[in-house]
């Protein structure tokens, strides 16, 4: 069993997002979640900060905390440290006491403390009702401001930032082995986010300019040299310009399409009105995908269902006050 701390403040889309990678993600408390299992993709998870090796919960105090310490089987040795953390500020905890308190057990157990490089990494995570104690197995990679839309080699206004675009990915079922299609790709951002995490990536879009300002950060971002420490080697990539509603592509092409709608009520390709380009586009990644994520700003579940997706779960991301992104996580229907 695995404890896994959960980033943002949505738990829900957290959730869903770990379950990419990881088995029976059951909501634990604020910020927290529990796994029977995950694999080393627990690196390249968006809302996931740390997976660790479930110890056991107990109420949110220090002396819980320490009763709990005490009474487990511990079959580790060599150098620790505890990191204690109040997610959310829920708990009002004294995080510096339960990190000597807990400290103190494990000393008496035969540990030497290390808090710069130790063999092993105590978590104890205190919520307002909970308190749960896990040995750090998995860090997520948090180098996302690297990847800022304004920083890109190619830029335009409106990309989604790449914590976001990383989630959308991973819930599509990127990862190594995989190819991943973004029918209305833009900059590349979602392209950009798969590929760190192993997928293989094809971009199409309708605009030349999109096209190739989508291959020249695709070719930026995803070169060899430049993999991330703890996460696959970039996958490869190609770029394409056609049409979202007619693409160029077999049945069953890639194992994934993931993209963010226009806004708007007009498609600024050719006037073609952007409930059109919606509906073909769906249309479409059921014939070329098993899966789907859409992003828009408003929710397309009715054309969804008449493209023959099932809605498995939907989402709600407030951007600011005048925008919501709504999320749809679909997988194919019966013909």
């Amino acid at each position: 069993m695995y404890l896994l701390e959960l980033a943002g403040e949505d738990d829900a889309f957290a959730a869903r997002e770990a379950a990419a990678v990881a088995t029976d993600v059951t909501r634990l408390a604020p910020g927290l979640a529990t796994a029977r299992g995950v694999d080393r993709r627990v690196r390249g998870l968006a809302y996931t900060h740390r997976a660790s090796d479930f110890v056991g919960r107990t109420d949110p105090t220090v002396e819980s905390a320490r009763a709990l310490l005490e009474a487990a089987s511990i079959e580790r040795s060599g150098t620790v440290a505890v990191r204690a953390r109040d997610v959310r500020g829920l708990s009002d905890i004294d995080t510096q006491e339960a990190e000597r308190e807990l400290g103190g057990v494990l000393v008496d157990r035969g540990f030497e403390v290390d808090l710069d490089d130790p063999d092993h990494e105590l978590r104890a995570v205190f919520t307002e009702d909970v308190c749960a104690l896990g040995w750090l197995a998995h860090e997520s990679v948090r180098d996302f401001g690297d990847r800022r839309p304004t920083d890109r080699p190619f830029f335009q206004p409106g990309s989604m930032d790449p914590l976001l675009a990383r989630a959308l990915a991973n819930v599509a079922g990127a990862g190594p082995d995989a190819t991943i299609l973004d029918p209305m790709c833009g900059t590349g951002g979602g392209l950009i986010e798969a590929g760190l995490v192993g997928a293989d990536v094809l971009g199409v879009d309708a605009q030349s300019k999109m096209v190739r300002g989508a291959a020249e950060n695709l070719d930026h971002f995803l070169a060899p040299d430049r993999s991330l420490p703890g996460l696959p080697d970039p996958g490869d990539w190609h770029t394409l310009r056609g049409d979202a509603t007619a693409l160029p592509l077999p049945e069953d092409a890639v194992d994934g399409v993931v993209f963010d709608a226009p806004y708007g009520r007009q498609s600024k390709i050719a006037n073609q009105p952007l409930a059109d380009l919606v509906v073909g586009a769906l249309d479409e990644a059921r014939r070329v995908a098993p899966r789907a994520v859409v992003v828009a700003d408003r929710s397309w579940a009715d054309a969804a269902r008449d493209a023959g997706w099932n809605i498995t779960e939907r989402f709600e991301r407030r951007v600011h006050r005048s925008l919501t992104r709504h999320v749809l996580v679909l997988e194919r229907g019966d013909s």
